[in-house]
């Protein structure tokens, strides 16, 4: 959500730097008509608070006029009552319907780039940042697709009778890898690096998911869940609504509140026909480690920058290889202002896969979920700063950890951080 005032100070600037984004022609012709949107609904505005003045004073002299029994002034300012009543309706229609069509371009219209996200207007405008980590040297590395039904522990057909493409049913020591995989994610973040653990709702209402942007735009991207609410595509939506319609005091935000969660997501993904079709990359229903840092406006970039590292340290611990990406403007996500993405080595695909994206949202999801910052000492509020990350998304880590890991037998060499969380087993092999 933007902040009318600041557009309407320096329109031009807006403009120019939301045109960075790839807005479509529809979007281009309503930020036109911000300026003469705001302008009708403070004239009709101003309209209405000057009628409801003038009919509160004519109420006033009524009363005067009939005390001194001054028939004929009582009637006039009776007429004149009447009269700025119509006024006072008239532009208070006219407000309702201007403020109106404001809000809803406003709520329609993505989060302003940060200065530093580079220009592009795609994922091949993004810019390398850094690279962890070499890929080993395979001889035709299998897939996690021919390795988890190898094993006789990953089954799409059972999956696809119950309940369609894109699920799956893992067995055995692959449905534990899966559960080790994300309590190492929680553990790691909670004692390590300062998330508290939140086990939050997996069902929102409208509210919950507008707060966080899913909500008008994507729509058709979303699980509706009956008449008043919706699964969860992420546990960002759950994690960031906590601080809805809240004020914090500026003490509680000396240091970010930092929460973590292990929760299913569930996406409708209605815009990716024909993409990442086989295996685990692309699910209706998967699993993910989310963080969600709330913060002072003037800690969120510290403090991104801590949380892409809070998701690098994942990888590392668990020896894979992967890259880092600053996202161009044209890639990024409708709420973030920056974003970066992490991309794992997969082996059977030769190139990285995202598997990770951190992003801080400013204060544009805080402005639509009313989450505000009270400073120390100061009357008003401003509006704090939002960040999210995968810290993993626990299929495609767990792809990942099968494809790295795999042996020339078929079987799966267990990464040494995972061993604890599997009873002390190195190795996963065929049921």
């Amino acid at each position: 959500m933007h902040d009318i005032r600041a557009i309407r100070e320096d329109f031009a600037a807006f403009e120019q730097a939301l045109a960075r984004r790839p807005l479509s022609a529809e979007q281009r012709a309503d930020m036109a008509r911000l300026l003469d949107l705001d302008k009708a609904a403070r004239a009709a505005m101003t309209t209405r608070q000057d009628a409801e003045a003038g009919r509160n004073g004519a109420s006033k002299a009524i009363g005067v006029a009939k005390a001194k029994k001054d028939e004929d002034e009582a009637q006039r300012l009776m007429a004149e009552v009447a009269r700025l009543k119509v006024v006072m309706d008239e532009a208070g229609a006219a407000e309702t319907a201007a403020a109106g069509q404001l809000r809803a371009i406003l709520e329609a219209l993505p989060n302003v780039p940060a200065p530093d996200a580079p220009d592009g207007a795609d994922e091949h405008g993004n810019v390398e940042q850094r690279r962890w980590g070499a890929p080993k040297g395979f001889n035709g590395p299998a897939d996690h697709v021919a390795l988890g039904e190898g094993l006789g522990l990953m089954d799409f057909e059972a999956a696809s009778k119950m309940s369609g493409a894109r699920f799956v049913v893992l067995k055995g020591q692959l449905a534990r890898l899966e559960r080790a995989l994300a309590a190492f994610m929680l553990d790691l973040q909670t004692g390590e690096h300062g998330y508290q653990e939140v086990s939050p709702p997996y069902l929102v209402k409208d509210p919950a998911m507008f707060g966080t942007g899913q909500l008008p735009k994507f729509f058709d991207d979303q699980f509706r869940a009956g008449p008043e609410h919706w699964l969860i595509p992420t546990a960002e939506v759950s994690l960031t609504n906590i601080v809805r319609e809240r004020i914090i005091e500026e003490r509680e935000l000396l240091t970010p509140i930092r929460m973590t969660a292990d929760t299913p997501c569930f996406r409708l993904e209605a815009g990716s026909a024909g993409r990442d079709t086989r295996g685990m990359i692309r699910m209706h229903q998967f699993r993910k480690v989310e963080l969600v840092s709330i913060c002072r406006p003037e800690d969120s970039k510290a403090e991104h920058e801590r949380m892409v590292g809070c998701a690098e340290e994942v990888l590392k611990r668990l020896e894979l290889p992967f890259r880092t990406l600053l996202l161009c403007a044209g890639d990024m996500g409708f709420s973030a202002q920056k974003t970066y993405d992490l991309e794992v080595w997969l082996p059977s695909q030769n190139t990285y896969r995202e598997i990770s994206s951190c992003s801080n949202c400013s204060d544009f999801q805080a402005r639509r979920m009313d989450a505000r910052l009270r400073r120390e000492g100061a009357k008003g509020t401003e509006f704090v700063h939002t960040l999210n990350g995968s810290g993993l998304a626990v299929g495609r880590t767990l792809v990942a950890v099968l494809e790295n890991y795999q042996n020339p037998d078929g079987s799966i060499a267990v990464p040494g951080a995972l061993q604890p969380y599997l009873g002390g087993a190195t190795t996963i092999e065929k049921a």
